[in-house]
């Protein structure tokens, strides 16, 4: 069994800064890439970020600037900085993972249950 345990969430003001958390537990012989989406109600669930185990990042353009990801290939574990946050930020933030278990040639991905961030005054 694999899971993926996120933390960090919260409420916080304009301009504010969250860090989340997400770790991988499990019968896990290599994480591959990991990512942050999030969804907002009545939206649709949008990449954040995402992050491949040698390092390489990519952003959402809203984001660009204010948030950094990053991991700890030793922990099975990837973060996601938010600073400078803003009202349009406010959601369930997800973290989802590429996972190969052990006694297995197969890499699937995984779903966090997700934290709530909302940015508000």
């Amino acid at each position: 069994q694999v899971q993926l345990v996120e933390s960090g969430g919260g409420l916080v003001q304009p301009g504010g800064s969250l860090r989340l958390t997400c770790a991988a537990s499990g019968n896990i012989f290599s994480v591959n890439v990991m990512r942050w989406y999030r969804q907002a109600p009545g939206k649709q669930r949008e990449l954040v970020a995402g992050i491949t185990s040698g390092g390489s990042t990519n952003y959402a353009e809203s984001v660009k600037g204010r948030f950094t990801i990053s991991r700890d290939n030793a922990k099975n574990t990837v973060y996601l900085q938010m600073n400078s946050l803003k009202p349009e930020d406010t959601a369930v933030y997800y973290c989802n993972a590429h996972i190969i278990k052990t006694s297995s040639s197969r890499e699937l991905f995984y779903w966090g249950q997700g934290t709530q961030v909302t940015v508000s005054s």
